[in-house]
């Protein structure tokens, strides 16, 4: 989803207020750093690839214990204190949740992001390194949605390596959840301008 950083509230707000204010809200927000930054409305193109992206993975992980989630599961840094809303989350341990309304995951194991102008430069700096802290965490995958682009990270360690798709013959997996995703799959019926 695309987040708008120049939208934060002026009251800092704990995350008990911020959750509240959450589950009542009709459209969705970030918080971090006690500010809310709103989320507005995504691009024909990014709802594209986000349906094809978790449709993919949807398939795949139809028959095994793995759990995949859209753009609405909230996800929470615990050690942050951030909650964002990712456009694809995998979880395949036993999710473990904040609290008993199941609506914010702690332990993803594959998070995926559609970039948008907006949103890149956020998605690969600041929010990543806060995902980063996710010990749960094994793979975050960046989706560009004006062009063919897949940035895919996979944890090694303490490090992170990047390999980079920019073919729509290219294919690539995701060995921590086994499945593999066609850059041809995840920009099916997208034209570019």
């Amino acid at each position: 989803m695309e987040t708008v950083e120049t939208t934060a509230t002026r009251t800092f707000l704990t995350p008990e207020e911020y959750l509240a204010k959450e589950r009542k809200a009709l459209t969705k927000s970030e918080y971090r750093n006690g500010q809310i930054y709103a989320m507005p409305g995504a691009s024909h193109e990014h709802n594209v690839i986000m349906g094809n992206t978790f449709a993919e993975l949807h398939i795949q992980l139809r028959d095994r214990t793995c759990i995949v989630y859209p753009s609405d599961m909230r996800v929470k840094v615990s050690s942050t204190g951030r909650y964002t809303y990712p456009d694809v989350v995998v979880v395949c341990e036993v999710p473990r949740f904040e609290d008993s309304h199941f609506d914010t995951l702690l332990n993803p194991t594959v998070l995926i992001e559609v970039l948008s102008p907006s949103t890149a430069a956020y998605d690969r700096g600041e929010k990543f390194a806060s995902y980063q802290k996710l010990d749960s965490l094994c793979e975050y995958v960046l989706i560009s949605q004006d062009s063919v682009h897949v940035e895919h990270y996979l944890r090694q360690g303490q490090a992170w390596d990047l390999t980079a798709f920019r073919s729509l013959d290219d294919v690539f997996s995701l060995v921590s959840i086994g499945c593999e995703l066609s850059l041809q799959a995840i920009y099916a019926k997208v034209q570019f301008s």
